[in-house]
């Protein structure tokens, strides 16, 4: 879902993964974990002020800041080095558990434009929120070409 806000434009997107929480907090914090269903490469630790880099190709070698990181809980990060388009964002990934599994609320803030590569990119974060899902509840790895 792309909603407005002030603005600005903002993504957001709740997915239900059968996992333990601790599993889903790894797969979204642990570089290992990042590049089996996001990044070709990555490097972090999931800790406030500390620094990611989101590595998919030699001209998206991207970077952010962690802004909030509580174990099995929250992780967010504030994009500091990418496009022109990324660079204003911040995203983040809140985690909730439920009788159905684990609820993670993804959003993605900050937009400037609602212009094609926004559009791309909320397109992008469902398939890829999609094998996060595969990847934590079936061990599916998605193949870096081949990820949306």
């Amino acid at each position: 879902m792309s909603v407005q806000t002030e603005n600005n434009y903002a993504i957001y997107h709740d997915i239900t993964i059968k996992g333990s929480v601790e599993s889903i907090y790894q797969a979204i914090t642990v570089p290992e974990h990042l590049n089996n269903w996001w990044t070709l490469k990555s490097s972090g630790e999931p800790s406030e002020g500390t620094a990611y880099n989101f590595y998919f190709s030699p001209e998206y070698d991207w970077y952010g800041n962690v802004i909030k990181a509580t174990q099995n809980q929250d992780f967010h990060i504030k994009m500091t080095k990418s496009d022109a388009d990324w660079t204003p964002t911040s995203f983040g990934f809140d985690l909730e558990k439920t009788n159905a599994g684990v609820l993670l609320k993804f959003w993605h803030v900050g937009w400037q434009q609602c212009n094609e590569h926004f559009r791309r990119s909320s397109f992008c974060w469902a398939m890829l929120l999609n094998g996060l899902k595969n990847y934590v509840e079936k061990g599916v790895i998605i193949p870096f070409e081949n990820r949306e």
